[in-house]
């Protein structure tokens, strides 16, 4: 065919040399197309080479000897450390070391069975382990968790979700009169709740900073109960956790006054009708109306950590003859020796005759001094009690410790 017909609109006389020219020139266009698509093929297999080289990243490894090996990918950072809770005392901080990958590592020393926390900080910004997936709220920080076991019988085991009958976690609104609000808690109802057998009752209740979901998220508080019961190492109970901050209705982003930063002390200002003692039984009231409970006395229990605490010390005052067991773990025990009213009511309390008051708080715990000066007072009155001292602070840790062996003291008889 000739060129002529590729390029009617050229008039005549279209010569030889023309059809040369013209042969050429679409010669030199092929070769620079297929220039153009080696350059395209080779951009495409450096990007497809450097997508292989980034090394999959996993985080924490857990070894059979007990160490854990933190990995974080960042071949432009200019230090990275992880900071977790592998001492009983204090956070403990590990500088990780950059590998020729772009991965930066760490390894610690043999831990024991537990549940750890932990985050990494990048050139000083605090982060969570984009490798693990697991992450917990703590008021308003995050942070990552892994579980370290290594037999039936230890702490790390007691914290996991086992293959055991599994209770039912849910979150509730309840009315209370005497604050005026609809308020949310979590109750827990144990796998034996079929809706004919009737159960006792634990009230548990968390610390300043934290609302209905600290015990179950951060205190492994299900976990805990469907392994103690499936164990037959504690009775099965309903267990009950309220929000203890009488000017919030429920945790951050769960109620009207939306996504707000939580810390500690959020709406503290504008006060409430009544505290969260004087309030208190509008929940018992609530749960026992709308659960199958043991309604009386001896199958009610109320044990709670730092302001948690500080509450049982003064429920179990205010309502001396509604709960038989009393749990105070690291608690804000504050009270005034002499004080008239005060007297009265630890009087009325004890010649009630509650089968437990336990109080449990760790050696290096900010509040020792205080429950110290408490237990002198007890002592000083022949007031009984139970007492339970182990290592380390003010710490979650604890207080899973706290609530596996107060649950496995009461509603025995």
């Amino acid at each position: 065919m000739s060129v002529l017909s590729y390029f009617p609109s050229i008039s005549l006389p279209f010569t030889a040399a023309h059809e040369r020219q013209v042969i050429q020139i679409g010669a030199l266009i092929r070769r620079l197309l297929a220039l153009v698509c080696l350059a395209l093929l080779s951009l495409n297999g450096h990007a497809q080479q450097a997508l292989g080289q980034r090394p999959k990243v996993q985080s924490p490894v857990i070894h059979a000897d007990g160490t854990v090996t933190f990995n974080f990918y960042a071949p432009t950072a200019q230090q990275v450390s992880v900071t977790g809770d592998f001492e009983h005392i204090r956070w403990q901080t590990l500088p990780m070391a950059l590998q020729d990958n772009g991965v930066w590592t760490v390894t610690t020393q043999a831990l024991g069975p537990e549940l750890y926390s932990y985050s990494l900080n990048v050139d000083g910004q605090r982060i969570i382990d984009p490798a693990n997936s697991y992450v917990n709220r703590d008021i308003s920080t995050l942070s990552n968790i892994f579980i370290l076991s290594k037999e039936t019988t230890d702490r790390g085991h007691l914290y996991q979700v086992n293959n055991v009958p599994h209770g039912t976690l849910a979150r509730v609104w309840y009315d209370s009169p005497t604050l005026g609000q609809q308020r949310r808690m979590t109750v827990y109802l144990p796998a034996a709740y079929d809706g004919k057998r009737r159960f006792p009752v634990l009230y548990l209740l968390h610390g300043h900073g934290g609302d209905e979901t600290a015990w179950g998220d951060l205190g492994r508080a299900s976990q805990i109960m469907d392994n103690l019961i499936a164990e037959g190492k504690t009775v099965p109970m309903i267990v009950v956790m309220p929000n203890g901050n009488p000017t919030c209705n429920a945790a951050p982003g769960w109620w009207h006054e939306g996504m707000y930063t939580p810390d500690g002390n959020a709406f503290r200002d504008r006060g409430a009708k009544a505290s969260m003692e004087e309030s208190f039984m509008d929940i018992v009231h609530y749960v026992d109306s709308h659960y199958l409970t043991i309604a009386k006395r001896s199958a009610r229990a109320v044990t709670g950590l730092s302001m948690g605490g500080g509450h049982t010390f003064g429920i179990s005052r205010l309502y001396p003859e509604m709960f038989d067991y009393y749990g105070l773990q690291s608690a804000a025990v504050r009270f005034r020796a002499g004080d008239a009213q005060f007297e009265q009511q630890m009087a009325r309390l004890f010649a009630s005759l509650p089968k437990l008051y336990w109080i449990a708080i760790g050696k290096e715990d900010f509040l020792m001094q205080m429950n110290s000066q408490f237990r002198q007072y007890l002592d000083a009155h022949n007031y009984p009690y139970e007492y339970y001292e182990n290592d380390g602070g003010h710490i979650w840790r604890n207080w899973r410790i706290y609530l596996t062996l107060f649950a496995q003291k009461i509603f025995k008889d």
